[in-house]
């Protein structure tokens, strides 16, 4: 039996407040114990299971602070979501590997997640507008 939408949104709106939180091990709690991790660009390319996704949270909770997103658009599936969002917060660190030096930041975020028949994350892929990141990220 196929998720309802409302089960789907139910599911991605408690990942994104773990997110927003900074609560690495309910963002993980999320995720299926062999889910496949994948934000494009990363260095690692796409990880599997809750313990390799672990390392880009701690990474990214300590490159950005004080974060929400705010989902745009959702387009459904038989057993998944794409949702848009735009993230506001902080960047403290180096996010992407640029410095933030605790400048505000906004940018758009692309979600593709597919779902198990029990409503955990199967799949998170990630695209983030990193465009808008280094525009407002400059390097002197």
């Amino acid at each position: 039996m196929a998720l309802t939408r409302e089960q789907m949104d139910r599911a991605i709106d408690e990942h994104f407040s773990f997110e927003a939180s900074d609560d690495i091990d309910g963002v993980l709690a999320t995720l299926a114990e062999d889910a496949e991790h994948d934000v494009v660009g990363w260095p690692t390319g796409p990880v599997h299971g809750r313990e390799q996704a672990r390392s880009f949270y701690e990474t990214l909770f300590g490159d950005l602070s004080d974060g929400e997103a705010q989902s745009l658009r959702r387009y459904y599936g038989e057993d998944f979501l794409v949702d848009e969002s735009l993230w506001r917060g902080r960047a403290t660190g180096c996010p992407f590997g640029l410095e933030g030096r605790g400048r505000p930041l906004a940018f758009r975020l692309l979600h593709v997640m597919e779902f198990t028949r029990d409503g955990a994350i199967a799949r998170e892929n990630v695209w983030l507008d990193l465009a808008a990141i280094l525009q407002q990220l400059p390097q002197d």
